[in-house]
């Protein structure tokens, strides 16, 4: 069956794409667009053609499996070239989403209805390059600078009541009927001499000026968001151009941009992110038809930081939770977290005050284990301790109903031992969250040794419904990301004793694109983190600031002084302590360049990554790099650790570690003499 049909009802020619799952823009799909036209073109009978599309959605963006590859044509600018040349008027009826090179379809379109449900987007710049096919002339034309610069630089797609006020929609339409409102819509504008034509509309486009104070304005106010990225500034560019250039000229512009980026290392990196995330959810080894096990109610075992925002999850999912505490004051407080954070992102437009009173409507707290003996799962949240963690392992089995999955939040800790204090290990795995729980999509999925195949199935089911990217990681300590860790902060620490400063080594990371350097994110988690104050013995620099209550932004200094907005200043008083404990050393002193510190802690991070490959701790290369990115701020634009290893050229990583002295892992060092690559 062909992806693309046409069918004639009355004078309007309804063509109709089917081409699952989100109907991608891909060769055979513009061949049918263009091939319509021309049958709309070549029959008298016909006045007017809408362009429709079965299945959830509108097209939802070109065919990124094509990037990379010979073009076939017709290319989508050919294809929106002709719809947009089309003397009959061609009319988009959108449902789903319009994304990408869907929107710039539906923008070649005389006219455009949608159903209120739908979103128009053109994110493009999300895979590090920018609309190609004309979007980034038309969108301004039609909308406006204002109202087309957010969309084409940030990627966000507007709802469709949105799109109806600023004109990109003509007219919102009920959703039981989209065709047939379509047609409706064709036939009432068929007999007008003149259609609009988006390339040649100049009634918005002069507004701002490409010179005016809105551009930089603009820049200052995206600064955090598009830092370290090259797209988001080709984008600007590319409306620019709109303003200033006939619209031919502008399309010439927008193409040379466009390639430079394609062919850029950032635009591949984005797009190895974007195919990542989506094979972390593929497990290799069990079989499609694994059952799910129903999920209706969630037990949450603590209600303090992690307890809480984990709990967030599952009730902004509309997941009945039953949170234990064993104190009432805990547990008080931790539900007035909850209703806080609900509140203050009602009071940010994220929800509605019903969705926030729906939310709290389905907790329950209380003092009582036995309360969670009815829940389908139970995570535990507990201190980080291993005797701790068993002891709960041991009541909640024998108070949760045969059949729930006992999940443990830990960090670091064997889930292996947990299951073993249950007489149901295949139920256990481990649920290891990131802080905070609400807002951090990434979800290792611990899975243990005797983790059944329906309840690792189910965890990673669950997971895309709380709205999380979840990677599958096997037991070992620290699991994927918090092993991957330890050696960077390791090599942080060894730095110091040679002549590094904390604000150096952090500016290198920085720099590099993470969030926060090794230093910084001690200051911020507490440097008295596992520190015991009765045994301390000025032995380390860490125990040395924390003797002299240095324990981070809580005391307002660390390895850092704190103003009081929390900004970092370098402190003179932490010079003097890393000097003194320089001198005793014995180790040689001298100044690092930027590049020597990104390798000295991010080599050793490949190296373990590797490791954790070939103890088959991780599915493969590209989950290491979503977790990264997801869960610690690793710059997406490099692609994740193991892709910017690859990049950078694995035999350089093995010859840098060697250089540091250190053990290089057996599989890095087969690979890089191969010549090969992780991904």
């Amino acid at each position: 069956m062909s992806v693309i049909t046409t069918r004639k009802d009355g004078d309007v020619l309804v063509v109709t794409s089917n081409n699952p799952p989100v109907n991608a823009l891909g060769q055979a799909v513009r061949a049918g667009l263009a091939e319509a036209i021309q049958e709309a073109s070549a029959d008298d009978a016909i006045k007017a053609v809408v362009i429709t599309c079965e299945g959830r959605t509108f097209f939802a963006g070109a065919d990124i499996t094509e990037f990379g590859k010979p073009p076939v044509g017709p290319s989508l600018p050919e294809v929106v070239d002709a719809i947009e040349a089309s003397a009959k008027p061609v009319v988009a009826a959108i449902h789903g989403t319009a994304l990408g090179g869907g929107l710039e379809v539906a923008l070649a379109c005389h006219y455009r209805i949608a159903v209120a449900s739908a979103k128009l987007g053109l994110p493009e710049v999300k895979l590090g390059i920018l609309p190609g096919a004309g979007g980034t002339q038309r969108l301004p034309r039609v909308v406006g600078v204002a109202d087309a610069l957010p969309m084409i630089v940030t990627g966000n797609p507007i709802s469709a009541s949105k799109a109806e006020g600023i004109g990109l929609v003509d007219k919102l339409v009920a959703e039981d009927d989209l065709a047939g409102s379509g047609v409706a819509f064709a036939r009432s504008v068929a007999d007008k001499g003149d259609h609009p034509v988006s390339s040649t509309r100049t009634d918005k486009i002069k507004d701002i000026p490409s010179d005016s104070d809105f551009f930089d304005e603009f820049r200052k106010a995206q600064m955090r968001r598009m830092k370290g990225f090259e797209a988001p500034e080709a984008c600007i560019e590319a409306v620019k151009a709109a303003i200033d250039l006939p619209y031919a000229e502008g399309v010439k512009k927008e193409r040379e941009l466009f390639g430079k980026l394609v062919s850029g290392t950032q635009s591949k990196a984005l797009r190895h992110v974007f195919f990542a995330e989506r094979a972390a959810a593929k497990i290799d080894d069990i079989p499609k038809d694994t059952p799910l096990i129903p999920i209706k109610k969630v037990g949450i075992l603590g209600a303090g930081t992690m307890g809480g925002g984990i709990a967030m999850n599952f009730l902004t999912a509309g997941y009945a939770v039953t949170i234990v505490e064993r104190q009432q004051e805990a547990l008080d407080r931790g539900v007035a977290i909850i209703r806080k954070n609900y509140e203050r992102s009602a009071a940010k437009g994220r929800f509605t005050e019903a969705q926030v009173k729906g939310a709290m409507d389905l907790l329950t707290p209380t003092l009582d284990y036995n309360d969670l003996a009815d829940c389908d799962l139970v995570i535990e949240a507990v201190f980080e301790n291993m005797d701790v963690k068993k002891e709960v392992f041991r009541t909640l089995d024998g108070i949760v109903k045969q059949g729930a999955i006992l999940a443990s939040n830990t960090s670091y800790l064997n889930v292996d031992e947990m299951a073993a204090e249950t007489k149901r290990p295949g139920s256990v795995l481990g649920l290891h969250f990131f802080s905070p729980a609400n807002v951090m999509r990434l979800l290792e999925i611990v899975r243990a040794e005797k983790t059944e195949p329906a309840v690792l199935k189910t965890a990673m089911d669950l997971s895309k419904k709380i709205g999380k990217v979840a990677v599958v990681a096997g037991v070992c300590f620290g699991f994927i990301g918090n092993r991957m860790l330890s050696p960077r902060q390791r090599a942080a620490q060894a730095m110091l004793l040679q002549g590094a400063m904390p604000w150096d080594v952090d500016k290198a990371l920085t720099d590099f694109g993470m969030p926060m350097g090794p230093f910084q994110m001690s200051d911020l988690a507490g440097l008295d983190l596992g520190w015991d104050k009765a045994n301390s013995k000025s032995e380390t620099i860490r125990d040395v600031l924390c003797e002299r209550d240095r324990r981070g932004q809580k005391t307002g200094k660390g390895f850092y002084d704190y103003d009081e907005n929390r900004r970092a200043i370098p402190s003179d008083e932490v010079a003097e302590v890393i000097k003194e404990f320089a001198a005793k050393s014995g180790l040689e002193q001298r100044s690092f360049s930027p590049d020597e510190i990104r390798e000295a802690l991010l080599f050793p991070m490949i190296n373990e990554g590797a490791k954790i490959l070939e103890e088959g701790m991780a599915q493969r290369a590209s989950d290491i790099d979503t977790v990264w990115i997801n869960g610690y701020g690793w710059p997406a634009y490099t692609g994740g650790p193991m892709f910017w290893a690859d990049t950078i050229g694995l035999d350089k990583v093995v010859a840098g570690l060697k250089a540091q002295g250190a053990e290089v892992c057996k599989l890095l060092e087969d690979k890089a003499a191969k010549g090969e690559t992780f991904n």
